[in-house]
């Protein structure tokens, strides 16, 4: 099977004088035209091909490398308007449409929009849309803490941190408690999951996997200490290891080190016997 807007490791199947075609083993030929041959090839040998349809409609191949494909978010630049929508650069040849049905607002030629690009199951042609919303939290998120993710950000919510985009699929935030330095827009970031909200969103860290088990491990110690009607749980730093893994299922260092982070941010406080939820006072102090 040939994909659309993937790329595709494909056996070259003939050679002609204008290029060469490709086979997926089930039928299926897909031209790889001459320009993007820079070294012979023979019949029989694999190539990796990202194949879309050219202007006339018909599928092309080319070794080129999108700067999106079907099912990803990216920042393009507006090269055209036209009549029919505005075409981006995404560095093929062959130029990506924005319909005007799926444009927020008109693009304008050397703007640099956020977008989506997908598979018009209509005309079978590869398309964008900026109405990125559609296409973002329609999946229930399955990962765990820690998990390794890529992350977009696409804009800054003052105050709080960065909005992101997670693995194309959900909507994600990377608070600035968790940064040292600002975050650039429009960069991808190797992330990974601090929480999993009941919304769907899904809170980032990018310290790492260590970093990601104490903020996982502090975030579960809070909310037992929340459900106790005392606010207190009878484990501290000084317990077993046996005891501490039979409440949290994480390891003694791991506990200490998401106990110490809750006793600087004055939020438990140790007693003789275990820990004690830090409650506001009325006034807020």
């Amino acid at each position: 099977m040939i994909n659309l807007g993937q790329n595709n490791n494909l056996e070259v199947a003939r050679l002609v004088d204008f290029g060469a075609y490709l086979t997926d083993g089930e039928g299926n030929d897909v031209l790889l035209p001459s320009r993007y041959i820079a070294a012979p090839v023979q019949i029989g040998q694999k190539v990796d091909v990202f194949v879309y349809k050219d202007n006339e409609g018909r599928p092309v191949a080319t070794t080129e490398t999108p700067l999106a494909r079907v099912g990803e978010f990216a920042f393009l630049k507006v090269s055209e308007v036209n009549s029919i929508g505005a075409f981006l650069d995404w560095g093929l040849m062959k130029e990506l449409l924005v319909p005007y049905r799926e444009q927020k607002a008109k693009m304008r030629e050397g703007g640099v929009y956020l977008v989506y690009v997908y598979l018009d199951h209509t005309t079978q042609r590869i398309v964008a849309s900026a109405k990125i919303e559609k296409f973002i939290g329609n999946i229930v998120p399955r990962y765990r803490v820690g998990a390794h993710v890529k992350a977009l950000v696409f804009q800054q919510a003052e105050g709080l941190g960065y909005r992101v985009i997670v693995d194309n699929l959900h909507y994600g935030m990377i608070y600035e408690s968790e940064l040292c330095a600002p975050l650039e827009l429009q960069q991808t970031l190797d992330a990974y999951v601090r929480r999993v909200r009941p919304d769907g969103k899904i809170d980032l860290t990018l310290a790492g996997a260590a970093r990601t088990r104490e903020a996982g491990i502090a975030d579960q110690l809070l909310a037992v200490l929340k459900a106790s009607p005392e606010g207190t749980v009878a484990v501290c730093d000084k317990s077993s290891p046996e005891e501490i893994y039979e409440m949290f299922k994480c390891s003694k260092k791991d506990f200490k080190k998401a106990l110490g982070h809750l006793y600087r941010e004055r939020m438990v406080e140790m007693t003789h016997c275990g820990i004690r939820l830090v409650r506001p006072s009325v006034d807020g102090r």
